[in-house]
């Protein structure tokens, strides 16, 4: 049986790149939308569209997951109304990881933004403070579940077409509390949304066959293939 994906925020442009990618793989997206005029976009990437209001209280996002094996989540508000934001980048996103424990759906990638954590940097009244706060509390909720996560933290996003190669920073929590690098390198440089979709399509078959998990890759331009990032992570979890 092929793998079962529920695409958080199906519509972005890195979740039907990613959506093209993963069932050309074999795999199945159940596209979760908050648009029906949405719908036609993701077919045409191969998703299956589910219409669904995230921010709602009243959905049920444990019929989101049903027949699930993977989450995937790049839903966001996009860092601007700051009650919608802590509503879909905080408060949504941590009922999904809720509904994933519930449901037993072990494998969950989070998509964040490379510097998310309590030291990000922002100043309250910097317009983008509202997000990197609910990301670093989502980010966390995440790591500190019981679940399976990879939480893929990409540099400012480009729209230029996919080298085909990123550099990463991964962080693989080494047992003591503290995290264990490996460094391709990356510095921050921008990064095209291809080539974050890309990745994911990379790390989603290690997750599901056990070998990728509890590791945060934080991908920049780079030189470095991104099937060999990919790699990498798997052999910095095996060495962990």
């Amino acid at each position: 049986m092929s793998t079962r994906i529920a695409m958080i925020g199906g519509h972005g442009k890195i979740a039907l790149i990613a959506t093209r990618l993963l069932t050309e793989q074999g795999m199945q997206v159940r596209s979760i939308v908050r648009s029906a005029q949405q719908f036609d976009t993701v077919r045409e990437y191969g998703g299956e569209p589910v219409l669904a209001d995230i921010e709602s209280a009243e959905t049920d996002f444990d019929a989101l997951l049903e027949g699930a094996d993977v989450v995937i989540w790049s839903a966001g508000a996009g860092g601007g109304d700051p009650a919608r934001t802590r509503a879909v980048d905080l408060e949504a996103a941590k009922r999904m990881i809720d509904a994933a424990i519930k449901n037993s759906v072990r494998d969950f990638l989070m998509v964040s933004y490379r510097g998310a954590g309590p030291s990000h940097g922002l100043d309250p009244e910097h317009p983008m403070w509202q997000y990197a706060e609910a990301k670093s509390q989502a980010d966390a909720a995440l790591r500190s579940s019981s679940l399976d996560w990879v939480i893929v933290a990409p540099a400012a996003l480009t729209l230029e077409t996919g080298r085909g190669t990123i550099s990463a920073d991964i962080t693989v929590p080494d047992g003591h509390g503290d995290d264990a690098a490996v460094d391709l390198p990356a510095d921050g440089t921008p990064v095209a949304r291809e080539d974050v979709a890309a990745l994911i399509a990379q790390l989603i078959e290690p997750m599901v066959q056990g070998r990728l998990h509890h590791v945060t890759v934080s991908a920049s331009g780079g030189d470095t293939a991104v099937a060999d990032v990919a790699a990498a992570a798997v052999q910095a979890v095996r060495d962990s």
